[in-house]
């Protein structure tokens, strides 16, 4: 990532963005918490990129340089922790589940940025919260090697390419046995655990956009429809056709979309 910004403070905000609109490559002094309540959020690092769920929410740890991407009309909301607190300890983004109270706890938070006793009292519980939500392994990691970066390419432009990493490994000119030690060292994965999670991804981008669940299937590589299906909700713990339901229409912000943006 080039053109790195430094705001130091992390922001506690919930705001809206267009599909397209970005946030740009920056970094805190603090920690944040980053939900989507609607649209799908893409959150990239140079160690590679999260779609975030409305199940799901991403801790940024403090120094982390990252960029948003919105897909579909998205409500983000921003929870900023100031680096001597670190409810999850962890010092790498992280995926956790957002359950039904915690959601409204991020929501209330975010929007009501009074400060009052009531809110102090909020915060405590949404942190308490935070601390008992399970991880969660929503993560395409980079590829470094070179080869690896090839079928990357391959599987980016159309995900629902079948070919067999054999088949691969003639078009790059690697044997099979080659490219899947690369993916074990590489990324801990095995090629067909990154191309289910690179489809996923492309399923959840896809979904944000109202494409029909049975055209996302298809475009990205399942058998079935019901294959599909069945794959999103072990993953998300949501069927497709639940993705953006979560949040009742009149929870929504009651904001102006805002533009595709660089800023916070």
């Amino acid at each position: 990532m080039t053109q790195i910004r430094h705001t130091p403070v992390a922001p506690t905000r919930a705001q809206l963005l267009e599909p397209g609109g970005a946030i740009d490559a920056h970094r805190h002094d603090d920690h944040q918490l980053v939900y989507a309540g609607r649209g799908a959020l893409a959150v990239t690092t140079d160690a590679g990129s999260w779609i975030i769920p409305d199940t799901a929410a991403i801790w940024i740890p403090a120094g982390t340089v990252h960029a948003h991407r919105a897909y579909g009309n998205l409500e983000l909301h921003l929870v900023g922790v100031p680096i001597a607190e670190n409810p999850l300890d962890r010092q790498r983004p992280t995926v956790v589940a957002v359950s039904p109270l915690l959601r409204e706890l991020i929501i209330t938070y975010t929007r009501d940025l009074n400060a009052t006793p009531e809110r102090t009292r909020l915060r405590a519980v949404l942190l308490d919260q935070l601390r008992t939500s399970p991880e969660q392994p929503h993560y395409l990691p980079a590829l470094t090697q070179p080869l690896l970066r090839g079928i990357a390419e391959i599987f980016h432009a159309d995900p629902a390419d079948a070919r067999t990493l054999a088949e691969l490994g003639r078009a790059l000119g690697a044997s099979a046995r080659t490219l899947s030690r690369l993916f074990r060292s590489d990324v801990g994965m095995t090629f067909p655990q990154w191309r289910t999670q690179l489809r996923l991804q492309h399923a959840a981008i896809l979904l944000a956009k109202n494409t029909p669940v049975t055209t996302v299937a298809h475009q990205c590589g399942w058998s079935s429809t019901s294959a599909f299906i069945d794959t999103f909700r072990r993953t998300y713990g949501q069927t497709p056709a639940d993705t953006d339901k979560r949040i009742p229409a009149e929870h929504h912000l009651r904001l102006a979309t805002s533009t595709p943006s660089r800023n916070e």
